[in-house]
């Protein structure tokens, strides 16, 4: 079944939840190490925090992570959680693989953080996440890959734009028998079976465009 991202009107909460009947991330990465480069690193092993800065990749196994700057924090039990951050022009960004699938969630903002013992990861102003060929774009994007579901919101930090602003959620909902549009031709045997009642054609549906 291809993935597909569901819209429900949540009552009294200022957003939208996207409930994703998508693949889990790649269950691997769990165990993999984290390999980051960078121009500049500084390291405080007291606090175990480090911070990267300067055309920095962060790779852990499928996962892979590109900003201006990264701030790495690592709890006693051994969990890091990244906080990237680009520049105007250059947003950070963030790609990792479906588990059992050769396909992979990305996603942008102008700040990236991703929590590796929540499986949790958030994007903040001008985020844009793309599953499968589904994309949605907000203020603020929240995908969790053990719940599998998306929190987007209109307005900054999980809250609702103020009445009068032009900001909105917007979602590109791919239907599910998009690659199911051409008709096998029947087989010989097919051909001289008795006929069957006919039913009408059933077009291709019509391909939206994200704005």
């Amino acid at each position: 079944m291809k993935p597909f991202l569901r819209l429900a009107t949540i009552a009294g909460i200022a957003g939208i939840m996207l409930a994703a009947t998508v693949a889990r991330a790649e269950k691997a990465d769990r165990d993999k190490p984290v390999n980051i480069e960078a121009d500049r690193v500084s390291v405080d092993d007291v606090k175990q925090v480090q911070v990267f800065e300067g055309n920095v990749q962060l790779v852990k196994g499928t996962l892979i992570i590109r900003a201006e700057r990264i701030v790495v924090t690592q709890d006693d039990d051994g969990y890091q959680r990244g906080v990237a951050t680009g520049t105007p022009s250059v947003l950070p960004r963030f790609r990792q693989k479906r588990e059992g699938q050769d396909e992979y969630i990305e996603g942008e903002g102008e700040r990236i953080e991703h929590d590796a013992k929540a499986e949790k990861t958030e994007f903040f102003n001008r985020a844009w996440v793309k599953s499968g060929l589904d994309e949605v774009r907000g203020q603020f994007i929240s995908y969790d890959a053990k719940s599998e579901k998306y929190f987007v919101t209109s307005g900054p930090n999980g809250t609702r734009a103020q009445p009068g602003s032009s900001e909105r959620v917007r979602a590109v909902i791919q239907p599910k028998n998009k690659d199911a549009g051409a008709v096998t031709p029947p087989s010989r045997a097919a051909a001289v079976a008795p006929p069957l009642k006919g039913a009408p054609a059933i077009a291709n549906p019509r391909q939206e465009t994200a704005q």
